[in-house]
Order: C-alpha cells, then sequence, then structure tokens
C-alpha cells in the first residue's frame, strides 16, 4: 500500500510544532495589503502576528486570496514523486475556493501519475478546526491506512468538530463583509458580542449574541461544557488572534476549572481567517456532538 502524505492549508492555523510532530504540510494562500501578496505562513512569530493585527486595529483593509494552481502543483507533485498518495484537508468551501481548485488541479495532474491518488477533502471548518482534522488524518496515515480508508473515516468526523468563539469588535467583520454597516455600528455601540460557530454545512456564522466580551467567554466555554464528548481524552483548542496573554491565561484557567480536559493547546488565529475577524478574537475547538445547526441567514 502507498504511503499517504497529508496536506492542509493555510485556513488550519495549524503551529509550526503541530505541523511539525504530525508531518503535515500545507499550501498557501495569500494576504494582500496595498496591492502586494505575501504567503499566508502558519510559522509565523508573535511579533508578525502583532503586526499584522495592528494594521487592522489601524483600520487597514488586508484582503485574501486562495491557493493557485501554482501552488498546488508544486505541493502535490512533490509527493507525488515520493511515490506517496496525498489527502488533502481543505477549508470549507463555503468559505475558500480552494478546495475546489485542488480538486481541478489534481485531476490535472494525476494525468501524468495514473497509479497514484489525490483526494481533496471539503473539512466543513476553518482555523483549528479544520487543523484538528488535518491532525486525526495524519495519525491514521501514520498508523498505515490507505487515502481512501483515511478519507472516509475524516469525512465521518467533519460534523464532529466544535467551534465556539467570539470578537472583540465587529468592525473587521463589517470591512470583509460578513455583518452589515449597520449592525455593526449598533452592535459595537451596545458591547454586544456576537458568538461564532462552524455550521453544519461549513459557514462561519453566528450562533447567539451576548452582551460584553467577559459574558460571550464564559457563555462559550459552556456551550462548549455541553457538547463536548469525552473531554477527559482529549485536547481542547484555545485560539486567539493577538489577545493580551494574561487575559488568554485567565481564559484558560476558567476552561480548566470548568472543563476536566486532557490538556489545552494554545495557538494563534492565522492571517488568512485573521483578515475577516480582526484582533481580540478568542476561540475554543474540540470534538464532541454532532453539529446540527444552519445558518439560515
Amino acid at each position: 500500500m502507498r504511503k499517504v502524505k497529508i496536506i492542509t492549508d493555510s485556513c488550519a492555523d495549524l503551529t509550526g510544532e503541530l505541523l511539525d510532530r504530525y508531518d503535515i504540510d500545507y499550501v498557501k494562500m495569500s494576504t494582500v495589503y496595498e496591492g502586494v501578496a505575501s504567503p499566508a505562513l502558519l510559522t509565523w512569530t508573535y511579533e508578525e502576528a502583532h503586526a499584522l493585527y495592528n494594521l487592522i486595529r489601524d483600520g487597514k483593509r488586508i484582503t485574501t486570496a486562495q491557493v493557485s494552481v501554482e501552488e498546488f502543483t508544486a505541493v502535490f507533485t512533490k509527493y507525488l514523486d515520493m511515490g506517496m498518495d496525498i489527502v488533502y484537508v481543505a477549508c470549507s468551501q463555503k468559505q475558500s475556493g480552494s478546495v475546489n481548485t485542488g480538486f481541478v488541479t489534481a485531476k490535472k495532474i494525476l494525468e501524468n501519475y495514473p497509479d497514484a491518488k489525490i483526494i481533496c477533502i471539503d473539512s466543513l471548518n476553518a482555523t483549528i478546526g479544520e487543523g484538528m482534522l488535518a491532525m486525526e488524518a495524519a495519525k491514521m496515515a501514520a498508523d498505515g491506512m490507505g487515502a481512501d480508508e483515511i478519507a472516509e473515516k475524516i469525512m465521518g468526523m467533519r460534523n464532529n468538530v466544535l467551534e465556539f468563539f467570539t470578537v472583540h469588535s465587529l468592525d473587521t467583520l463589517r470591512r470583509s463583509g460578513r455583518v452589515s454597516a449597520s449592525s455593526a455600528f449598533f452592535g459595537n455601540l451596545f458591547g454586544v458580542k456576537p458568538i461564532l460557530v462552524a455550521d453544519a454545512i461549513g459557514n462561519q456564522a453566528a450562533y447567539k449574541k451576548v452582551k460584553g466580551r467577559g459574558p460571550a467567554i464564559k457563555e462559550c466555554i459552556n456551550l462548549l461544557k455541553e457538547n463536548i464528548i469525552d473531554p477527559e481524552n482529549q485536547t481542547i483548542y484555545l485560539w486567539h488572534s493577538d489577545c493580551d496573554m494574561e487575559e488568554v491565561r485567565e481564559v484558560e484557567a476558567m476552561l480548566r476549572e470548568a472543563i476536566p480536559c486532557k490538556d489545552v493547546y494554545i495557538g494563534l488565529v492565522g492571517p488568512i481567517v485573521g483578515a475577516s475577524v480582526g484582533p481580540s478574537v478568542i476561540g475554543f475547538w474540540a470534538f464532541g456532538k454532532e453539529v446540527t445547526f444552519v445558518n439560515e441567514g
């Protein structure tokens, strides 16, 4: 049986340490600022993240670009030339067209590799929720599973990824077109903090609204506690976009007190998702009950 390489993309928000630990590679999207495109690296430093989020705090618009055909071709052929099959765990199709570009590119490439497989999976998730699925796929690959079996199992897990996060300000969501200008104005005026989730079909959607940051964070933890399964045997991922680390540690303590989990892993929301949601986001990801909520908006 051919070995399998797990590939994800810049939306997965895996840290450099997690990429190395699970032997995962990724195809790079791009951020665009003042007409200059830069690769969206998951191995960025806190200083680099702080610089990007400060631009957003200053009202600058950061746009993004999906994975290019050239990037897919370079990464896919690298591993096909090593005699490996590929499972690409992609950002939700509702949030990026990269999975579709990957599928079309893979089909073309495979004309020259008739014995190989490239399977592109819409994860129905983004940020570390997508990354969690990539890590599970990598564990399966390390255990010797083939590409078809890995893909089937990951497809069956997509709606068991729990995501509950809240934003500090609605301004970046307004600039990225996620909320209307009037909603952002009145939401900021009255201190309304939406709790966002990955819904059952891959949207990042507002699940409920809470007044005040502290209560919103507590509600995220409560929702996670209600829906997580077997927390004692899994890691909860606490991801943030350049929050004050004192706040992050306080939130970690609240989380550990509320949910007796195996561990808490802290990381940064990456440049692609960060450009849409803005600075000072804080949220929680784990596996749990099946997600059935669908955004009707």
